[in-house]
Parts: C-alpha cells; sequence; structure tokens
C-alpha cells in the first residue's frame, strides 16, 4: 500500500522576525533540507509556515520521520529565542493514524470545501455554535451565507471571491468580538475555504493611536508581514476614525489590502456608533476593499439574563425566576462606575452564583443544584432592602423631614396626573441639589423603590452615572452610549451625580461632547417621560447654570428638591446609628462621638468641600478598623467600640486636620 505522512510546520512569528537578516529564511531552509532526506510531494511554503507530502518506504514509521524533522530544526537552531518558536502538525493520509498521537484521523483527504469524514463526531459544528449566540444577529446572517456560499465558490476555484471581502464590524469592548472571531475561524475552517493544512486562527490587532511614534503602524506592519495565511485578522481602528484621510493610515490599508487580505479574512472593528458615522467609515474603506457592514448593539438586559442562563445552565444549574432581581442590581452596580466588560462580567457573576451555591449547599448539607435568590444575596454589592418598603427606608434616614414631604407630595401628584386620563402623560424627571453627602443618592434609589411598589415604574431599578459617563471617546460614539445607558433605566430611575459637568458653557471644542449627550438625553427624556425617572444631581450654583444654558432640560425636570447640610447633631447621630447596627460600645462613647461633631466649625460643616454623611461613614469605617486591630491584636472577637478606638480614628490626618481648620478660624485650643 501506497503510503505517506502530510507535515505542516509553523514557526513563530516573532522568532522569523528575528532571523530576517539572514541569508535564508528558516522555512526555506527547512524545505531544502527535507527535499535532500525524503522523497517530498506538494510542497508549499510562505514566510514562517511550509507543508508537503513525505512518501514512505514500506515498513518505515512516520513517528520516526516527523522526529527526523524535528531534530532537524534543533539542531540548526538550539537555543531559540523563543521556547515554543515552531510547532509540527503531521499524519499519514492513509487515515490509519496520526504521526503525532497515534489517534485516528479525523479525515482521510484534504480536498479544500470537501466535508469532514466523521460526520457523527460529538463535536459541535461551528455554525450550531453561532446559531446558539446570544444576539448578534447581524454575524449570524454572514455565518448562514458563508456556509451556503462557500461550497459553490470553492467548487468553481474562485473562492478569493470570499477572501478579498473585508468586515466591518462595529461592536463595544465586552459584547463578544474575541468569541464571535473565533468562531468565523472555525467555521471557515470547516468549509475549507482556505487551501492550507493549519486550522484558521483569529488574532487582533490595534495601530497606535494619532499623535505618538512617527510611523504609527510600523510594529503592526511587521506583525502582519509575518503572519501566516488562512486566518481571520481583526484591526482595531478605533482611534482613528476621526483620521480616516490621514496619508499614514491610507498606506497602512494599502499594505493590508496587498499583504494580507485576500490570503486573510479581514475585519475592522469599531466600537457601536451613530449609522452615518458606521456610512463615513464604510465609505474611506470601501476606496481599497469590498466591504460589508456588521453591526452588534449591546446587550440588552434580558440577553444578559440568557447569556447567564445558559453558562449557568452548562454548568448543570437551574435558577428560579427571582435570582434574576438579584443578578440586575449586581449588573447595575458593575455599570454605575461606566466600566462594564459585558460577557466577561457575566460569567464573573455566574461563577460567584455558583459559589455562594456551594457555600448554602455545605451549610445545609444539601446536593441542590436549583439557585434560589436566598443563595445570591451577597452577590449585589449594595444592600438593597428587600425586605422593607421604600417608605420604611426613607423612615430610617436622619433629617431628612423636609424631603421626605416633598417626596410625598411630588409621588401624591404623579398618581394623581396618572389617574386623570384627560392629562397627558407626566414627565416625572427630577432635579436634587445639594452638598456631597446629603443623602441625594439614597433618597433616589428609595424613591425607585417607592415609585416600583406603586406601579408608576414597572422595574424601579436604580442606574447611576456621573454626567461624562455618558459621552463617548470618538465622534459618532456619545448618541448611542447616551441611549443605551438610558435604555438599561427604561422603567427605573437615571440618577446622574455631577451632571452640570456635560455643559461648559461658551464655546465647546469639536471633541467636547457634552452638548451631544445632552441632546440625546432631552429626546429620551421626553420619549419616555413617564417610563424612566432622570434625576440629574449636584451642587446648587453649577445646577442652576446647567439648566439656564439648557432649556429644553428645565422644562422637562419639573420636580426640585433641596437637599441642606445635616446639622452637628445629625451627624453624631447618623454616626451612632451606623455603630449600633453591628456594635456595641463602652461607656463614655457616646459622649465621646458628640463632643467630636459639636465642636466642628459651622464654617466647616456649611463649607461646599464638606461631605456631611461621606465624612460620617468615613470616620466609622476608620473607628470600627482601629477596633478590628486591637481586637486581632488581643486575640478576640470584635464586637465593641470603645473611646480609644473612636480617639485614634479622629487622630488620623484627614479627621483631624478638621479640627485644624476649626482652630485656626476661631482660635479653638483643647
Amino acid at each position: 500500500m501506497n503510503r505517506s505522512i502530510r507535515f505542516h510546520v509553523a514557526f513563530s512569528s516573532m522568532w522569523v522576525l528575528s532571523k530576517r537578516d539572514d541569508d535564508i529564511l528558516p522555512v526555506e531552509w527547512l524545505l531544502n533540507e527535507i527535499k535532500n532526506k525524503f522523497d517530498v510531494t506538494d510542497i508549499d511554503s510562505r514566510v514562517s509556515e511550509c507543508s508537503g507530502m513525505i512518501n514512505l518506504p514500506d515498513l518505515t514509521d512516520s513517528g520516526e520521520v516527523l522526529k527526523e524533522i524535528k531534530d532537524l530544526i534543533t539542531n540548526k537552531y538550539p537555543n531559540p529565542d523563543d521556547t515554543d518558536f515552531f510547532r509540527i502538525e503531521a499524519e499519514e493520509v492513509s487515515g490509519e493514524k496520526t504521526a503525532e498521537t497515534g489517534k485516528p484521523a479525523e479525515h482521510t483527504e484534504d480536498v479544500p470545501g470537501s466535508a469532514p469524514q466523521n460526520p457523527a463526531s460529538e463535536k459541535e459544528s461551528a455554525i450550531k455554535r453561532i446559531e446558539n449566540f446570544v444576539g448578534a444577529d447581524k454575524f449570524k446572517e454572514l455565518a448562514r451565507e458563508c456556509v451556503k456560499i462557500v461550497p459553490h465558490l470553492i467548487s468553481n476555484n474562485i473562492a478569493d471571491a470570499f477572501t478579498c471581502r473585508s468586515y466591518l464590524i462595529s461592536i463595544n469592548d465586552g459584547c463578544g468580538l474575541t468569541t464571535y472571531l473565533n468562531a468565523f475561524a472555525e467555521l471557515v475552517g470547516e468549509l475549507k475555504l482556505f487551501n492550507t493544512h493549519m486550522s484558521p486562527r483569529a488574532a487582533e490587532f490595534a495601530p497606535d493611536p494619532p499623535g505618538g511614534e512617527d510611523n504609527a503602524f510600523k510594529s503592526i506592519t511587521d506583525q502582519l508581514r509575518s503572519r501566516s495565511s488562512g486566518n481571520i485578522i481583526c484591526i482595531d481602528i478605533s482611534e482613528w476614525m476621526s483620521k480616516l484621510s490621514d496619508k499614514d493610515l491610507r498606506k497602512f490599508l494599502r499594505f493590508v489590502d496587498e499583504n494580507v487580505a485576500g490570503q486573510n479574512i479581514v475585519f475592522f472593528k469599531v466600537p457601536f456608533v451613530e449609522q452615518n458615522v458606521i456610512k463615513g467609515i464604510e465609505e474611506n474603506l470601501r476606496d481599497i476593499f469590498t466591504v460589508t457592514t456588521i453591526v452588534i448593539p449591546p446587550f440588552t438586559g434580558d440577553e444578559l439574563i440568557k447569556c447567564a442562563s445558559s453558562f449557568l445552565s452548562d454548568c448543570g444549574y437551574s435558577v428560579n425566576d427571582d435570582v434574576w432581581e438579584i443578578f440586575n442590581a449586581r449588573i447595575i452596580s458593575e455599570k454605575s462606575d461606566g466600566r462594564f466588560y459585558g460577557i466577561n462580567t457575566v460569567k464573573k457573576i455566574a461563577r460567584e452564583m455558583l459559589y455562594e451555591k456551594q457555600l448554602s449547599n455545605i451549610k445545609n448539607g444539601s446536593e441542590n443544584k436549583i439557585i434560589c435568590k436566598a443563595d445570591t444575596l451577597s452577590i449585589a454589592y449594595n444592600d438593597m432592602g428587600y425586605d422593607i418598603s421604600g417608605n420604611e427606608q426613607l423612615d430610617e434616614l436622619v433629617g431628612i423631614e423636609s424631603i421626605r414631604s416633598k417626596v410625598e407630595e411630588i409621588i401624591a401628584q404623579i398618581e394623581a396626573s396618572l389617574s386623570n386620563k384627560s392629562l397627558d402623560s407626566p414627565c416625572i424627571h427630577m432635579r436634587f441639589i445639594g452638598n456631597p453627602g446629603t443623602g441625594k443618592t439614597t433618597v433616589a434609589r428609595i424613591i425607585g423603590k417607592i415609585l416600583k411598589e406603586k406601579g408608576i415604574l414597572r422595574n424601579g431599578n436604580f442606574f447611576e452615572h456621573s454626567g461624562r459617563d455618558l459621552c463617548g471617546r470618538y465622534i459618532g460614539e456619545t448618541a448611542p452610549k447616551t441611549a443605551a445607558i438610558c435604555r438599561d433605566a427604561y422603567g427605573s430611575v437615571l440618577f446622574i451625580d455631577e451632571a452640570y459637568s456635560l455643559y461648559r458653557g461658551g464655546e465647546t471644542s469639536p471633541r467636547d461632547y457634552g452638548r451631544e449627550a445632552i441632546d440625546t438625553l432631552i429626546a429620551e427624556m421626553e420619549n419616555h417621560r413617564s417610563d424612566m425617572v432622570v434625576i440629574m444631581a449636584g451642587y446648587p450654583d453649577e445646577m442652576e447654570k446647567l439648566m439656564e444654558g439648557n432649556a429644553g432640560l428645565k422644562s422637562r425636570m419639573p420636580y426640585l428638591i433641596e437637599f441642606p447640610n445635616y446639622t452637628k447633631e445629625q451627624l453624631a447621630e447618623i454616626f451612632l446609628r451606623s455603630a449600633k447596627k453591628s456594635f456595641s460600645y463602652d461607656s463614655g462613647f457616646e459622649d465621646a462621638v458628640k463632643l467630636y461633631f459639636s465642636s466642628l466649625s459651622d464654617e466647616v460643616v456649611n463649607s461646599k468641600e464638606f461631605s456631611n454623611a461621606r465624612f460620617v461613614r468615613n470616620l466609622f469605617e476608620r473607628t470600627w478598623g482601629k477596633a478590628a486591630l486591637r481586637c486581632q491584636l488581643n486575640g478576640e472577637e470584635c464586637t465593641l467600640l470603645t473611646v480609644e478606638d473612636f480617639a485614634l480614628a479622629t487622630s488620623d490626618k484627614e479627621f483631624h486636620n478638621i479640627m485644624e481648620q476649626k482652630k485656626r478660624t476661631i482660635g479653638f485650643a483643647n
């Protein structure tokens, strides 16, 4: 029987680059050596890879042939800079066994476009896996089109009609780009689109941003030049969206067209931006490439739940419906700082849910695989107050009598407006003005809960962002980013702290996207006037300037609540209430706390910089931190706060300086 071994050697791209000054590249040298040593046919080579068929004499073991090829390389390059500088794949064409592993080969012939000879394989096909993705409809359409047309292109020997096409993919970070690229590489590998023996792989690159090195593209050009063909190459051009006519970028794109496209499938990545911006990018790329655009919107809340449910199901667990309330609360917390990583964040939360479920099972002596609400309460970052009503939460707050009355008045007016069918749907947006730490965020969260309990809001969740969180980094990114933040908050409360940072007044630079964010926000506030509460918060003077500069905002925010600074007595009460929740304290502790706060000057307490309840919280945390250290040293459980703990906390710099300000102001001496 005629026997032969098909081999494929791929060198590390970076290692090949380091050998560029040699008279002959490693691939060329290796092929010459193999020709001299073996009977070789069907030879093919590129910059960093080579392949061919070695005819095997009778009784010759294919594993020995493979070992001889490895020895050729390691004898020539005994001390490579990269310990993983080459890789060999090999198999016998007869299909009896693979040269490296001895396992049955998955297919017996390598005809481009032929189907694998093992259709009963347990491995899920790429197209089936793609169809199971959550969302990504446009990407699924591309995959289906690929499955339909590639076999026809291959049979007509015009596969380059597909490989020479490029794709513009508009997608935000954390929305699955790497997963989609890897799945597409797997798909084109299954379809045998490329006439190569290596499985296609996905690789992502990003040129240096404008304004850096003289040649921002040198590094990426060198890397691409050394890449083997038959892969999926994704180039992130987000930083260059506003400089698409730059001569260096155009030169780089021509390089990609001449050296990368056709031999590979090229994707250009930008963030999820407005359609008119996408169209402009398309037009610039189409000067050089045939481009198809794939827009993948950010995941909706329901899609994130589907992703988490699928992940947990794959792990063998089911989830009670009421758990998703906790999950959503955690997602809101993750999004609140403007840094959210989509699927990666979802998987992080799901793994925490699994961990907490195991702890619950250990405690209860159970092996239950149904995750319930009680198993997951600890994964929410904030105490969401699930067990008490919104009004009860208001009752627990210190010094908000006037605010409570205003809240009750506003809610009564909203209810009356909704019950009167002759009136238009009311605008229920609000302005909160006051200094830091005066309870604006806490009250906003409670209002959302009360409105949910009264049926005015369908979700009652709380989304907190700073004003600049609404602004994008690139042209065309701000409007969809603001709209996405609003979309999350439909049926809930969108709390925008330091909202005045969106308005600079006077002339604005082309890259100041605050005005665009405000315009988008106003449209969302109008279109969802009775299904979303936007609460803007900040200092009184700055908020007034914001409203004066944006009449559309002021008219859509009919409710105003002022948050005064806490009195010194109220600050002491807030501290002691916090202490009573978790600790007992010794005699004299309460007096020491009241004395400290009463000793603060009026100038300090009423200043714009004083952080009110936030200052109290920091001092309380510092106090029990001192207590915890004391108990650790004494080998005791930390349940008691002492006067000494409090004295040590107030002697720390930031709290001591408050008293120093008082001394300088009114001559107080201890």
